[in-house]
């Protein structure tokens, strides 16, 4: 199912340890999960795409519950609703896409830089419909291996 011009169900919802872990419920959202992917790509993952004039790679959009426990989500994650998505952007470092996405007008709820380094990290994006906070942080592992979040 194509949830907009360049972003379909299936990357959505993809997820390896989810089929490792036979976690089956990952490949059958909600219809409003999937009114959710549908309004971040439109409002968001396609005109990011047209301003970076490059293509955008979801490592992580849509997580059932339980597989959002298996990965350690935040028990409180938007990508169990459909508002959120990790991603990586071809040619650009995630602090390109951070500093593009914070500068550009698009809508968001939260932009976070996640973990980043010269040639790691990515980019969770969110879009909620019922109001956006336009939150920018960054996150990095504390010294007790605790995410810390900065405001930016």
């Amino acid at each position: 199912m194509q949830l907009s011009e360049n972003f379909t169900l299936q990357e959505m919802i993809d997820s390896q340890t989810a089929i490792r872990k036979n976690i089956t419920e990952q490949f059958e959202p909600s219809d409003a999960v999937i009114q959710n992917l549908k309004k971040l790509c439109i409002n968001v993952l396609e005109p990011l795409r047209e301003l970076l004039k490059a293509p955008i790679i979801v490592n992580s959009g849509y997580r059932c519950k339980r597989l959002n426990k298996a990965i350690g989500g935040a028990t409180n994650s938007q990508h169990v609703e459909g508002k959120a998505v990790d991603i990586k952007v071809v040619g650009k470092s995630v602090d390109e896409v951070f500093e593009a996405i914070g500068n550009s007008g698009i809508i968001f709820d939260q932009v976070i830089s996640e973990f980043a380094t010269k040639n790691s990290g990515w980019v969770h994006i969110s879009f909620n419909s019922k109001g956006n906070r336009y939150e920018k942080l960054i996150a990095s592992k504390g010294t007790r291996g605790n995410t810390i979040y900065k405001i930016i």
